[in-house]
């Protein structure tokens, strides 16, 4: 055991437990009762690991709990069913420890099987792997709750229903699964990177995660261009993230921060990984190798003035073409003003359309409308972005600005800096 007064016990049974509940589905033969075995065993852990500390091996201690509550409660239910009785057998032969990795890989292609609805597929690997609670995985797709609530049991169900197997697939069958892989991964970073909501910006635990589980898919599939791009971007964008907040816990703008103290060996990593992507793209780069070279950009250039804006436009232009989405438009806007200006910018972040619920829409019209000295629209557009109720560190800079814009005196012009909260976010 460890001592545990430091740690972040949300955080970490968040992630651990991620990896408990493959390996429990693996015993079991069923996620509802994999499920079902890792609450008791968070339970347990919640009351003991204050105390005790937390265990040297978290994911292996939350597996052997779990196996035996689910054992425990499963015979005190009588069997009552074919599948149950199978899971205890294999609950009392099995071997927790060595199939961990593979764990992870069996289920995140289970719950992207592609009999699962597509939007149900990334959704379920979250609520599964990820650890997100159904409220945060809504924000990050701009959805209801009760909606996404549906996508997440619908998709329970059907893996029940159609015996959808346990494993990795084989080779002729990874590419279908492999979109909806990368897109899980992509989605727990981004989670991690910006919190769609809490007190913090940045949750560490689901960048590593995250990150780690690019490092397993790149392992299983050396030679695949977007697993070898979705890493690289992975990596690049991380490199920034001792510099992203403040002593204080707020949001420091990417203009901002300290270029030093980015970590350079992530940068050459994912720069030489960037190479090998686009390399091996034979001239027709996917959407992680071109937000790979997007990251690049940023991370290698000395300063943000120097940041290579007429490239950064011409790699969202290609982009668009790959993954049309509001959101690249969105980002490849923050470019347009830098090379063309706020105006260009703004024209294109008007005809936007599905982002009324998305913040940095908002905060961007904000910073466009600002730079022309519109300041009416532009704390209307302020007040619209804290609507979406943000991270909290987001609220406190948006607030700032607003109050900023509010104070000062009409016949003085405004120079608040950018308001746009960064550059980087999921397609």
């Amino acid at each position: 055991m460890t001592e545990g007064d430091d740690v972040d016990l949300g955080g970490l049974l968040r992630v651990e437990g991620g990896q408990a509940l493959a390996t429990l589905t693996r015993f079991l033969g069923d996620l509802q009762l994999a499920e079902d075995a890792l609450h008791d065993a968070v339970v347990v852990a919640l009351e003991r690991w204050p105390i005790e500390g937390v265990p040297r091996n978290p994911a292996g201690w939350l597996t052997v709990t779990g196996r035996n509550k689910a054992r425990d409660r499963l015979r005190r239910e009588g069997l009552r069913a074919a599948k149950e009785e199978a899971a205890v057998r294999h609950l009392d032969d099995g071997d927790v420890g060595p199939e961990q990795s593979d764990d992870v890989l069996r289920l995140m292609f289970t719950c992207c099987h592609p009999a699962l609805a597509p939007e149900a597929r990334v959704a379920l690997a979250l609520r599964t792997l990820g650890g997100l609670r159904t409220d945060e995985i809504a924000r990050a797709f701009l959805v209801p709750e009760a909606t996404m609530a549906q996508r997440i049991v619908r998709a329970k169900k059907k893996i029940a229903v159609a015996k959808i197997p346990y494993r990795v697939p084989p080779d002729h069958e990874l590419p279908a699964r492999l979109p909806a892989v990368l897109a899980v991964v992509y989605a727990i970073f981004t989670e991690g990177y910006r919190a769609t909501s809490g007190s913090t910006l940045v949750r560490v635990e689901l960048c590593d995660e995250a990150i780690r589980l690019a490092r397993l898919l790149t392992d299983l599939l050396p030679d695949e261009p977007e697993v070898t791009g979705l890493l690289a971007l992975l990596l690049l964008t991380d490199a920034r993230r001792s510099t992203r907040v403040d002593a204080q816990g707020d949001l420091v703008l990417l203009a901002d921060q300290d270029r030093l103290a980015w970590s350079a060996p992530m940068i050459a990593e994912g720069a030489g990984l960037v190479e090998v992507a686009l390399r091996r793209s034979a001239g027709n780069p996917g959407v992680y190798a071109l937000q790979a070279a997007i990251a690049a950009c940023h991370a290698t250039s000395p300063s943000h003035d120097a940041t290579d804006w007429a490239e950064i436009d011409r790699l969202y232009r290609h982009l668009e073409v790959r993954h049309p989405s509001p959101v690249v438009r969105l980002n490849r806007a923050v470019a347009v003003a830098e090379v063309d200006g706020p105006s260009a910018a703004l024209a294109v972040v008007d005809q936007l359309e599905g982002l009324d619920r998305y913040h940095l829409w908002h905060a961007t019209r904000a910073d466009f409308l600002v730079r022309l000295d519109r300041r009416d629209e532009a704390g209307d557009a302020f007040r619209a972005a804290l609507a979406c109720q943000p991270s909290e560190p987001e609220r406190r800079f948006l607030q700032r600005r607003l109050d900023t814009l509010l104070n000062v005196p009409r016949s003085t012009p405004y120079v608040g800096g950018s308001t746009t909260v960064d550059v980087v976010d999921p397609p």
